[in-house]
């Protein structure tokens, strides 16, 4: 099932991206995103993880949740209290961004389709990370190959960027994606350090910890992590056919109060998994929803982090 229809979307939800008029489309996606994030820049880096860089800058006292990594052994052994020490946004950051778009994106049963709300989000990342000299690139994969777009600056550039994701082809039905293959593809060649987002639904196998975990050596990370209220629970319609987008298998089943109680627990433990996963890898972890307002949840997402970064302060 994919996503309503333009006419009856409540007004947050990101655009149709199927139709003839994908121009407009992608102009209003770009309104949207310009009107409601312009405030969260700070400066000239980004919004999304505030604070990453590699110019040293202010120690402070740890809160809870820092991180560990940052402790300035020298301050905590003076002031015999601990501290972090602070660091300030690079100048120039070279953002990539790894974009899945396998089969089990093609699909939604809420306010639009979970590829839809990946675009989206392309759409804010690129925003937020723009200006000063910044660049962008993306490696996506619809489960025909990997496709690159080469990191580089300017409005232009991001236009035509969004541009060419939006016209990627759906992928094939029974077409497996592989996330671990997308994101070795950013490890090898390395690239300058910088910030590395992964945008998926992360559904399936955790065969990509590795690679993540690699790319942490070198860069921030981000993980957006969209999800569909059917990702996480059966509806109680009697029977139905489940099909898995990246098989084509199909299993007509029974919606019986036993069922859906042990899929939601089975769903509940692989987000479980995959937030672990995630944290292991020193990721930042945003979830975006079919059926919530996704850019207030990254408003939300971006206060929250400004405030972690800050030690509390608003």
């Amino acid at each position: 099932m994919t996503g309503s229809t333009s006419g009856d979307r409540p007004a947050w939800a990101p655009p149709v991206l199927d139709t003839g008029r994908l121009a407009a489309a992608l102009r209003s996606l770009e309104l949207t995103v310009r009107g409601r994030l312009d405030g969260l820049r700070q400066g000239n880096h980004l919004g999304l993880v505030p604070g990453p860089g590699t110019e040293p800058g202010e120690a402070r006292t740890y809160q809870p949740g820092d991180d560990v990594r940052r402790m300035d052994w020298a301050v905590t052994a003076r002031m015999a209290e601990p501290h972090i020490r602070q660091t300030e946004a690079d100048r120039e950051l070279e953002t990539w961004v790894a974009l899945d778009l396998s089969a089990s994106l093609d699909f939604g049963s809420a306010a639009c389709d979970k590829r839809e709300l990946a675009i989206a989000a392309l759409a804010a990342v690129t925003h937020l990370t723009s200006g000063g000299g910044n660049r962008i690139g993306t490696v996506l994969d619809n489960g025909s190959g990997h496709v690159r777009l080469p990191a580089r600056g300017g409005l232009a550039h991001s236009r035509a960027m969004l541009k060419k994701v939006a016209e990627t082809p759906r992928a094939q039905a029974g077409t497996r994606g592989d996330l671990n293959a997308l994101l070795e593809s950013l490890r090898r060649p390395p690239r300058r350090r910088g910030l590395a987002v992964v945008i998926s639904d992360f559904v399936g196998g955790l065969d990509w910890q590795r690679a993540l975990r690699g790319l942490s050596a070198r860069h921030s990370l981000l993980a957006i992590e969209v999800l569909d209220p059917r990702d996480i629970e059966l509806p109680d319609v009697g029977t139905v056919v489940l099909s898995d987008p990246e098989t084509g298998k199909q299993r007509e089943v029974r919606t019986t109060p036993v069922l859906r109680k042990d899929f939601a627990a089975a769903a509940a433990a692989h987000r479980e998994e995959v937030a672990a996963a995630l944290r292991r890898a020193g990721c930042a972890h945003l979830v975006l929803r079919t059926e919530s307002d996704w850019i207030a949840d990254i408003v939300r997402f971006v206060m929250a982090r400004k405030r972690g970064w800050s030690g509390g302060a608003a």
